[in-house]
């Protein structure tokens, strides 16, 4: 993700006011006072009702917000992102991300910048597995220049191959930073694991023997796949709807619409690939322009994976087979790849576990070996009315890390931190976590601990999602921690969504899912409203693998661990058989 910041010093003087003096008696006077108060106070506006959406002829989608502010915000919302990619663009999300705001058909990658810098506020682009997302929040003043620039770097770019191989080589050496890091690498290989070969489980990092396989032809493919006006949402927060429709027609309304039995990739018009697997582009169409009309290396560790489906389990496979198939050695050309893109496919989850080579110790002595491990089972779309049950179960467990400083609002009195953390000295780290995607969802706890305790910590996991389930005892859910939780996620949610950025992001990505917009106050009611019986029953149903969403999951546990070499003990290895038996004598999940 490319991120820039700039700030501007806005200096404002205004009278100034003087406070009240009570005169002394001795020096007491006959003096005329008034009380000042305000005749008209503005009256409460309920914000979801600055809510309005539209759509242009050609099918972009134009939401606002104009609740009034100090700033701004501005966001491109495509339904583009690793969920959607097949073998031939593989990894593109990942890298076209990189590519935003460098040089344009107006101007090149220096003035592109120096246009940011005169605009101010804050402007990024971020690709997910469902998303693609080009935000701005800016002054006020400036909004229209922000679409402007938004639409040019979209609808415009130049993309040399030189801005291209240099993200490559960025890439690179993201990719082996990010595999080093357990913390980072591994929520990756929980939908790789959870979701085998299709949709949420195509790698959202780019496989690093993908990058030679990725030049300017690959990425004008990728844009004339998903860059299409009905894929696109425009969402402003902080402007009014009539101002927004205006500069959206002007600047996207003149992309022509795309028929349902149309899908015009690039690749079709591309040479064959080259002894080392490039792709070298004859011709590439690309969108029309937005001004057309306007005046103005280290190597990543192999896992093998052990899938399951049903009550089977398929023989150990290199990680990289089910990242992607594109190895150079394997490269054939591109007009005989098979190219298809159903968009509509859903999401199939099959659960698995995959186990990553030992880490080693530590080079320092003083800090711990860890051992890091992931369970997680299916949950819930996120258009399923049970996700605020599911946030807030979220809650309840929350977690952290061994050490926190305390304090109002950290969650230390969650369950993960009561029973768990406070409980046994050989847990580094236990936190739940909740993926919520349009059609599927993973819910589960990660957990870092001595690598001596691995059979008990996830013992311990089990356990705590278990508990959830019970409707009876002293570990079934109580009223005052149900109550807690609730109270916390509501104010989560408000708090949040005081950023400019939140609130934009929200009201985007809402109308890319649902066609509408949820407001704080009904999503605060419908919290309101849960109660002990619906928190277990969605634990039931998500716990027990009973879960049931369009893409049929099978219902079965999903683990992934990295184990580390102890100085200190050796023991036998954490085998998928055992790990099985310990996750079904808590009647979690589905065999």
């Amino acid at each position: 993700m490319r991120t820039y910041t700039f700030s501007k010093a806005v200096i404002r003087v205004s009278p100034l006011t003087y406070p009240s003096f009570v005169v002394p008696a001795f020096r007491s006077r006959s003096l005329s006072t008034k009380c000042i108060t305000r005749k008209n106070p503005p009256p409460t506006v309920d914000p979801s009702k600055l809510d309005e959406i539209s759509t242009l002829s050609n099918g972009v989608r134009v939401a606002t917000e104009a609740l009034p502010g100090h700033f701004s915000g501005i966001g491109v919302f495509i339904d583009a992102g690793s969920r959607f990619e097949n073998e031939e663009l593989r990894g593109i999300s990942h890298i076209i991300d990189r590519l935003a705001f460098k040089s344009t058909q107006r101007r090149n990658s220096d003035e592109m910048l120096q246009a940011l810098e005169s605009l101010g506020g804050n402007i990024n682009c971020a690709s997910s597995r469902e998303s693609l997302m080009y935000q701005c929040a800016t002054f006020n003043s400036a909004v229209s220049d922000a679409v402007a620039i938004l639409a040019e770097t979209i609808r415009d770019p130049l993309i040399t191959e030189n801005e291209v191989q240099e993200q490559l080589e960025t890439a690179a050496y993201e990719i082996g930073e990010i595999w080093s890091k357990p913390e980072l690498i591994l929520p990756e290989l929980v939908h790789t694991a959870a979701y085998k070969g299709n949709t949420l489980g195509n790698p959202l990092l780019c496989p690093k023997e993908r990058l030679t396989c990725i030049n300017k032809g690959v990425i004008e493919a990728y844009r004339n796949t998903f860059f299409r006006p009905e894929r696109i949402v425009l969402a402003f927060a902080g402007v009014k709807h009539h101002e927004a429709l205006k500069l959206v027609e002007n600047y996207f309304g003149d992309i022509p619409a795309l028929h349902k039995n149309q899908l015009n990739t690039g690749l079709e018009n591309l040479d064959n690939t080259s002894v080392s697997g490039q792709l070298n582009p004859t011709h590439v169409s690309s969108p029309p322009s937005a001004f057309n009309n306007l005046s103005s290396q280290t190597n990543p560790p192999v896992p093998s994976i052990l899938a399951q489906t049903s009550s089977k389990i398929t023989p150990r496979s290199t990680f990289y087979n089910y990242l992607s198939t594109w190895a150079a050695d394997n490269s054939t050309e591109a007009h005989n790849l098979p190219f298809s893109l159903d968009f509509s496919q859903p999401s199939h989850y099959t659960g698995g576990f995959l186990s990553l080579p030992n880490l080693p110790p530590p080079t320092n002595p003083s800090f711990p070996a860890l051992t890091h491990i992931h369970l997680a089972f299916e949950s819930l779309a996120v258009s399923s009315e049970d996700i605020y049950a599911l946030a807030t179960i979220q809650t309840l467990l929350g977690g952290g890390g061994s050490f926190s400083a305390g304090g109002p609002g950290k969650g230390m009195y969650s369950r993960l931190y009561t029973n768990v953390l406070n409980q046994y000295g050989w847990v580094e780290s236990c936190v739940a976590f909740n993926h919520s995607y349009t059609d599927s969802g993973l819910f589960g706890i990660s957990a870092s601990c001595v690598p001596a305790y691995v059979p008990q910590m996830l013992d311990t996991m089990c356990r705590e999602l278990h508990a959830l389930t019970l409707e009876n005892g002293p570990y079934c859910l109580q009223a005052i921690e149900v109550k807690r939780a609730k109270n916390q996620l509501r104010s989560s949610l408000l708090m949040n969504l005081e950023s400019r950025m939140v609130e934009l992001e929200d009201l985007g990505r809402q109308v890319q899912v649902h066609g509408k917009k949820i407001s704080p106050i009904e999503m605060c009611h419908k919290i309101d409203r849960l109660t002990i019986n619906d928190l277990r029953r969605v634990a039931k149903t998500v716990f027990g693998g009973m879960v049931k969403n369009p893409g049929c999951g099978s219902g079965a546990p999903t683990v992934v661990l990295q184990e580390c070499a102890d100085r200190e003990t050796t023991r036998k290895e954490f085998k998928w058989e055992t790990i099985q038996d310990l996750i079904a004598s808590w009647n979690l999940g589905r065999t």
